[in-house]
């Protein structure tokens, strides 16, 4: 488990100095509105992740968290949502009520929802897939109470 937070730190370090670059590139060269430089800086981080963590943090989950598309998904619904709405609301209240400069805020933001976004894709997005009927089938019973051990009165 250690290795898994390790290596999670280390992508979304990477992820977060992405995050920071479009997040300025879009703001002082663009000039976009810093609100919606956040959501494209933040959605540019949480690919990357995905790509990164789908690659290494928890390529050993791969065939039990379905398809890559329902991973991605997942991904999507839960660290993507997590993140863009999490760094909006913070980044958004970080710039206006304590008047931090943007980049600031939104690492601020960041630290706050990681431990929240390492939950989500450990449990969520790459966690072992619960059973379905097909897979509670009568040979299947019948192994697991041959295998149980006896336990004697």
């Amino acid at each position: 488990m250690m290795r898994r937070i390790h290596v999670f730190v280390l992508v979304g370090i990477f992820g977060f100095v992405l995050q920071l670059v479009v997040l300025y590139w879009l703001v002082a060269l663009v000039r976009l509105p810093y609100e919606l430089a956040t959501l494209l800086a933040v959605e540019s981080a949480v690919v990357h992740n995905f790509v990164w963590h789908e690659r290494i943090t928890w390529a050993d989950r791969q065939r039990e968290g379905g398809s890559l598309a329902q991973r991605l998904l997942r991904f999507q619904l839960g660290n993507g949502l997590t993140s863009l709405l999490g760094n909006l609301a913070l980044t958004t209240f970080a710039v206006e009520a304590l008047h931090l400069p943007t980049l600031l805020a939104n690492a601020t933001a960041v630290a706050a929802t990681s431990v929240a976004n390492f939950l989500i894709a450990d449990r969520y997005v790459f966690g072992a897939r619960t059973s379905t009927p097909a897979d509670v089938s009568p040979a299947r019973i019948h192994a697991a109470i041959d295998a149980a051990p006896v336990v004697s009165p």
